[in-house]
């Protein structure tokens, strides 16, 4: 069943009596002026090349393409069930990245963040019926994306992470673990997992209680290593030189592996080793579509409705008659 989006903008229409009325004046205005000329050949000679059916034409087209703005704004709109909520087997996952300073190092190409980014980008694809949820995290965590099974919304939020997001710097696994855990809502003791990403650089004290709570609530930590055991520099990308610590020093930081390994051991889950084979996310991704599922809603939520919107077929249509009125002339067509 049709329906108006926008119905205050139907009183939109009021606007044409005054034009309608306007344009008849114009043309009643003209025939009183031909007519005080007096001579009717005198008359006759003067509008030879004017046609009043022209005219009449081009302020029909120019009320119509009005008409159109106005159902434009009104927009005219169907229900669309095309797109109906529906129900899939998967699990909710929880991708908490590292956006430290620390990844800025290029130990890994072009830099860990940016690979780990790219990382990111193949479980979207390659994760399949689960639901996916983004934390960022350095000196504090934020939850970038809640859970959603919209893979445009997941690439539009992957594509706007930057170093900057976090304003305070280190390194708060603990802190991302415990955002992750509470994105789930969710009481149930499995189905849900956690895939930290990170060099696992420095040391959060916090972590250790973090995961208790996890493997009590039934959460599969993941881990993937970005970086190199040898490690690298961090460049600042606001003055392009190394960092330095109070000293003086060059910072190298270097991927702590051992950090990552017992994270994942602690909850059951995997670490891997991101190289520039990127074969981490494939390894990731098929343990996790590997356990158990549970069904997930997806689509839209009950009551939710979308429409599809007619307001592109009026545009359409006042600029063809736009176009069509500016090629039609007022004067007769010579027949010489």
């Amino acid at each position: 069943m049709l329906s108006f989006e926008n119905t205050n903008y139907l009183w939109g229409l009021l606007l044409l009596i005054p034009l309608a009325w306007l344009f008849y004046y114009v043309i009643k205005r003209k025939k009183k002026i031909l007519q005080k000329i007096g001579n009717p050949n005198l008359a006759k000679a003067l509008v030879s090349n004017y046609s009043p059916k022209k005219f009449r034409l081009k302020t029909i087209l120019f009320l119509v393409v009005i008409l159109l703005g106005i159902m434009a704004f009104v927009n005219i709109q169907q229900p669309d069930d095309s797109n109906r909520s529906g129900t899939k087997n998967g699990i909710d996952v929880m991708v908490a990245l590292d956006v430290s300073k620390s990844m800025l190092s290029s130990d890994i190409k072009p830099t860990r963040l940016a690979k780990a980014k790219q990382v990111i980008n193949q479980l979207i694809d390659q994760l399949g019926d689960n639901r996916l949820g983004i934390v960022v995290f350095a000196g504090q965590a934020i939850t970038q994306m809640p859970l959603t099974d919209d893979i445009g919304a997941a690439r539009m939020y992957v594509s706007t992470i930057e170093p900057n997001m976090i304003p305070i710097q280190g390194t708060e696994i603990g802190d991302a673990l415990m955002a992750c855990n509470r994105a789930f809502h969710t009481g149930e003791k499995k189905y849900k997992a956690i895939i930290l990403i990170s060099d696992g650089e420095d040391h959060d004290p916090k972590t250790e209680n973090a995961l208790k709570e996890l493997k009590n609530s039934g959460v599969v930590v993941h881990t993937i290593g970005v970086g190199t055991v040898g490690g690298s520099q961090i460049i600042d990308p606001a003055t392009n030189e190394p960092k330095k610590d109070a000293q003086g020093n060059i910072v190298i930081s270097k991927l702590n592996e051992k950090e990552l390994k017992d994270i994942s051991s602690n909850t059951g889950g995997q670490y891997t080793l991101l190289d520039n084979d990127m074969s981490a996310p494939k390894k990731i991704a098929t343990a996790i579509n590997d356990t158990d599922k549970k069904m997930i809603r997806t689509g839209k939520m009950p009551g939710e409705k979308n429409f599809t919107s007619y307001f592109p077929l009026f545009i359409f249509g006042m600029i063809l008659l736009l176009v069509i009125e500016l090629f039609i002339s007022e004067r007769k067509r010579s027949l010489a």
